[in-house]
């Protein structure tokens, strides 16, 4: 049986699914895969035995990628799991951006003695808000978080302008036509009341709310970070904070040098905890691992371009390799040369990481160790598998 090793606590919706499929869970035998939510992976010694791993969550700056996609590993995450979550708890900031809700459940906790309710009266006023219906939101990444606090803060009376710079067919489809498309991130910046950031962080927009940009923000304007710590400046936020340039941030992202600053609320990241998020997360997770180890099929890799299609062949044949200009004439002249028929061949490309899928109706013992002891002298090659159809 193969053994898949956790991390974490994942729900056991995934790792229900998992052994209903036939895998042990940290069982005794070296781990075909890894399941896991925010454990750190870097600091975590992967066998080479490992052929994926997947995270039960959207961001993946845990894992050590570029290292495991020299190794051969595929890397999964779950985008679109925790959604929901993320747009609720999101919401929920947006209210008490507008609304001083936190500072006020502090006060009518913190009153005592006589008339609880009249002294509350007396001094509710310093607790008055705005209103969001009316003002402007910007959604910085219309993706699947972005899209749906987008189409939320319509139902709320608000008007709503977004940017996404990767903005496709898939992400139009995903947001109500109301809602106004910015040509540049500034323009979001100078007209938005309220300003929510929901774009992965990697090596180009790490402090992608820079200082620079936080000066576009109207004085009054209230910033948002439910997405990833790091995409904002935190200390350009608290400069600006201070300096009255800024009136409000919330942020799911504790970090230091905003901590005791009376217009800062943070929350411990737990934008995608609950209880419907992980479930839906980990069962994610669980059915595209045992997708890829049974079929070489690739859904929602960070590392490897995507490729799905049916396993009708008795054998497959899975390469990872760089994208390189001979490496398809190779794999298929070591074929014909020894007489091994191809009924497909796909391959794709992500950057310089290609995926070749070959399929196969017949394959002997001796074929199957020649493909690996071949390949994996190659260079190029950083991992290669025979996958038998286990349903044929």
């Amino acid at each position: 049986m193969t053994n898949i090793k956790t991390y974490n606590a994942i729900s056991p919706m995934g790792l229900n699914y998992l052994t209903e499929q036939g895998y042990t869970i940290n069982g005794d035998e070296a781990p075909k895969g890894i399941l896991l939510r925010s454990q750190d992976m870097h600091q975590e010694t992967i066998p080479d035995t490992v052929r994926a791993l997947v995270r039960a969550g959207a961001g993946f700056n845990n894992i050590p990628v570029d290292d495991l996609t020299q190794r051969g590993i595929a890397v999964f995450n779950t985008p679109g799991g925790n959604a929901n979550a993320v747009k609720e708890l999101t919401i929920a900031a947006l209210i008490m951006a507008a609304r001083p809700v936190v500072a006020a459940i502090d006060f009518a906790n913190k009153t005592r003695g006589g008339d609880v309710s009249l002294r509350t009266e007396t001094n509710k006023g310093g607790y008055r808000g705005t209103e969001l219906s009316g003002k402007t939101l910007g959604v910085i990444g219309l993706g699947n978080v972005g899209s749906k606090v987008a189409n939320t803060a319509l139902a709320l009376d608000m008007e709503v302008i977004g940017y996404d710079p990767g903005l496709d067919a898939t992400t139009a489809w995903r947001v109500d036509r109301h809602i106004g498309h910015a040509r540049n991130v500034e323009e979001v910046l100078q007209k938005a009341d309220y300003v929510t950031v929901h774009i992965p962080l990697n090596a180009d927009n790490k402090h992608f709310i820079d200082a620079e940009k936080i000066a576009q923000l109207k004085p009054e304007a209230a910033l948002l970070n439910f997405s990833r710590g790091g995409i904002v400046d935190d200390a350009a936020a608290k400069a600006a904070l201070d300096a009255d340039q800024l009136r409000m941030y919330i942020t799911d992202f504790a970090d230091a040098v905003l901590f005791d600053n009376p217009k800062t609320i943070i929350t411990p990241h737990i934008g995608g905890s609950t209880i419907e998020a992980e479930d839906t997360s980990a069962l994610m997770a669980a059915k595209q691992l045992d997708h890829y180890l049974t079929t070489g099929n690739v859904v929602n890799s960070v590392n490897l371009p995507s490729i799905d299609e049916p396993f009708r062949t008795k054998y497959r044949v899975s390469i990872i390799h760089r994208n390189v200009p001979t490496m398809l004439s190779q794999i298929a002249n070591f074929f014909g040369d020894h007489g091994i028929n191809i009924e497909q061949l796909s391959n794709r490309a992500k950057n310089n990481i290609a995926y070749t899928l070959i399929s196969l109706n017949a394959l002997t013992d001796e074929e199957w160790q020649l493909i690996h002891e071949r390949f994996d002298q190659v260079d190029d090659i950083f991992q290669t598998r025979v996958l038998k159809n286990n349903q044929d």
